[in-house]
């Protein structure tokens, strides 16, 4: 992992309508103390003014990439051809509505080249739509492996950077929710664990209107993860979605 800290990161971020916060989201791209990136900003059509922001930002910065879908095809496809077109060994995920801490992406090149990892995730807190704080962190397992991903999904998305390199490009199954779990779960299959870190290294924007904002319509998907992407039997499909519920409970008392 030699060399990892000079390394240059894609970061692949998709967007759909998220206007009032993409421009943040990109400064806290721009704002890294690792200057080595590019963006690949992925619209799945938006029908608001994303384009002509980051355009506006694009235009004045050569590593901000727009890409404009054909159609609205979800999130899935829209990672899918981001990770198509990074060109760096290292690749990372943002949502465009997330902000990451000024060293998130030095700290965790660093903490992959200690460790000789290639997977690393962090912790991160919680932000309403106008950025003030939550209160909340959720911190990852020191080392997530693919049965805790079933069960617990301890994985902030946007906290994500992998040595594609050593794993390779993914196609995203394209479901419309929980497809970054099962973009994990693909990882895992070539990787024993992915590394967590303690650090909060970014902040999720909680948003009413979010697409995983119902919790209760979050079971279907996982069911259609367990069962048609995954392959588990009925048995353990529903003994997973029966433990995800209860720590669900759990949380919300």
């Amino acid at each position: 992992m030699l060399g990892a800290e000079g390394a240059l990161v894609s970061v692949v971020m998709p967007t759909y309508n998220c206007a009032d916060f993409i421009e943040e989201s990109i400064r806290s791209v721009q704002g890294q103390t690792h200057g080595e990136w590019e963006l690949i900003v992925i619209d799945d059509c938006s029908t608001d003014d994303t384009r002509e922001r980051v355009e506006r930002i694009a235009a004045s910065d050569p590593r901000v990439h727009y890409h404009l879908l054909e159609s609205n095809s979800g999130a899935a496809v829209a990672r899918t051809l981001g990770m198509e077109l990074a060109r760096g060994r290292f690749i990372a995920f943002l949502d465009s509505d997330d902000l990451w801490r000024p060293d998130k992406l030095a700290l965790q090149l660093d903490f992959l080249n200690r460790t000789a990892g290639t997977i690393v995730c962090s912790a991160y807190d919680q932000i309403d739509e106008a950025g003030r704080s939550l209160g909340r962190v959720l911190s990852p397992k020191k080392r997530a492996d693919y049965n805790a991903v079933l069960l617990t999904c301890p994985i902030g998305n946007s906290t994500v950077l992998y040595d594609a390199d050593a794993l390779g490009k993914f196609v995203v199954p394209n479901i419309r929710k929980r497809n970054d779990d099962a973009l994990w779960l693909q990882m895992l299959k070539k990787e024993k664990y992915i590394l967590g870190m303690p650090d909060v290294l970014m902040s999720y924007r909680v948003r009413a209107n979010s697409i995983s904002a119902n919790k209760l319509s979050l079971i279907r998907y996982h069911w259609i993860l367990y069962r048609d992407i995954e392959h588990l039997s009925i048995a353990r499909s529903a003994a997973h979605i029966g433990v995800w519920v209860a720590l669900k409970a759990l949380r919300i008392k």
